[in-house]
């Protein structure tokens, strides 16, 4: 017999069941925002902290206790503020897009000497509520759409104290809480082999594309080829009428523009750091705007056959990603966080530096290098000094053709793959939604 059902009076959710309650989050528990950042200062106490990007990609795993969290430091007063107990709810309410507000995360254990960082926000419940049910509820569809139709900003968004309190929650029996969560878990689980299994063949064939650039892009398409050494250990040996020129005597480095929030979201085309980060060829239509001038747009221009570097990032890792411009964007301008490398010279085919760049060789050389001076940041000198591989212009385009052929077949089943991820991942938060807001019926 189907159980009874009330209006939730919650537009986007429509009914619940008639036993369930609806409770603004203020009334769940307390709310602390604002956690540590990640400095250490001179005369503070050290701490662990879990962290924006600890939380970020939890999404319904508890935390525990870890070796791995960042080290900060804090006065006793603001370390009072921002310790992290057993049930404690951590949201992410700063970022750089809407989409991202309000992923969350479950303490299942205190924490000793952790505190939470900043652009976090903290609920620590004060009601009763099922340890397992906690991550399904405030990781569940209905609660991350609230949090992002609240958001707000420009080049930054984010969420008001406000706004998360007034948030309305949806709260079943504590016996049904437990059976809803353990009927998740035997479900979820199921579903997360099934897609870890998927994304482990993923990785397989990105490692098999990544190898087949970067042994093409150094060894050449005929492997009868006489050969010569480069003289670079991390290269080995190269064809014999290939060149080896380092980046200064091919072209010319640019750092990108630099300015103020309020210049964004508006005006001429900008390609920003995800732009690159993400992209082998750079897109035709950037989504970024901003407000630049003529003088600015001269300077920071974007032609066919620049090739844009990473210049700043948190891990070396992601230092030196390059994505090639194969057609001029008009008026556009580029990140401060980007070097732009425009090649002077006709020694380079634009279809044949898209997989150059962006093979493994000269991360190599990044990763050497900038171990001797920042994990932080990519200088235009050391970027100059970048020893590059220059076969004859012919060869080139016979790579560039070769590799366009293996890559494509690649991706599609790249693609087909995610795809299927794709669909079990809404399975999963379509099940979640069903079942925190009282659409199936467990047990």
């Amino acid at each position: 017999m189907a159980r009874k059902m009330k209006d939730s009076g919650i537009e986007w959710i429509g009914e619940i069941p008639e036993t369930w309650g609806i409770i603004k989050l203020k009334y769940i528990g307390s709310l602390s925002a604002n956690g540590v950042d990640k400095k250490i200062r001179d005369g503070e106490i050290k701490y662990k902290s879990v962290h924006y990007m600890d939380v970020y990609s939890n999404s319904l795993r508890e935390i525990g206790n870890s070796d791995d969290y960042l080290i900060i430091s804090a006065t006793n007063e603001k370390a009072t503020s921002c310790t992290l107990e057993k049930g404690d709810v951590l949201f992410t309410n700063s970022s750089e897009t809407p989409n991202d507000m309000g992923h969350s995360t479950v303490i299942a254990e205190s924490l000793n000497n952790t505190l939470f960082g900043y652009h976090l926000m903290r609920l620590r419940p004060t009601i009763d509520i099922e340890l397992g049910f906690e991550k399904y509820l405030f990781g569940s569809h209905y609660m991350r759409k609230w949090f992002e139709y609240c958001s707000n900003g420009i080049t930054r968004y984010g969420i008001t104290y406000k706004d998360f309190a007034v948030a309305l929650v949806i709260l079943p029996p504590l016996e049904e809480q437990k059976a809803i969560a353990d009927y998740l878990n035997r479900k979820c689980f199921l579903i997360d082999s099934i897609i870890e299994k998927q994304k482990a063949v993923i990785e397989k064939l990105k490692l098999y594309k990544q190898s087949i650039i970067t042994e093409t892009v150094t060894k050449g398409l005929d492997p009868t080829v006489k050969m010569k050494p480069s003289g670079i250990e991390w290269i080995g040996d190269i064809p014999w009428d290939w060149n080896i020129k380092r980046l200064r005597y091919i072209g010319n480095c640019q750092n990108g523009i630099s300015k103020s929030a309020e210049y964004f979201g508006e005006g001429y085309p900008f390609v920003s750091y995800g732009d690159v980060y993400r992209n082998i060829e750079l897109p035709l239509k950037v989504e970024g705007l901003v407000n630049s001038l003529p003088n600015e747009r001269t300077v920071y221009s974007v032609k066919g056959g620049d090739i844009f570097f990473t210049r700043t990032s948190e891990t070396i890792e992601e230092i030196g990603l390059a994505s090639t411009c194969m057609q001029t964007i008009e008026d556009a301008t580029f990140a401060g966080f980007l070097i732009r490398f425009r090649p002077m010279t006709a020694e380079l085919n634009k279809k044949f530096s898209k997989y150059y760049f962006r093979s493994e060789i000269h991360r190599r050389f990044f990763v050497k290098e900038m171990n001797l001076v920042t994990r932080a940041s990519l200088s235009q000198e050391l970027l100059k000094k970048l020893p590059v591989l220059v076969p004859p212009i012919e060869e080139q385009v016979r790579i560039a053709s070769y590799l366009d052929d293996k890559c494509n077949r690649i991706d599609q089943v790249l693609n087909k793959k995610q795809a299927a991820i794709d669909k079990l991942t809404n399975y999963k938060k379509s099940l979640i939604y069903e079942c925190v807001t009282g659409k199936r019926e467990v047990g």
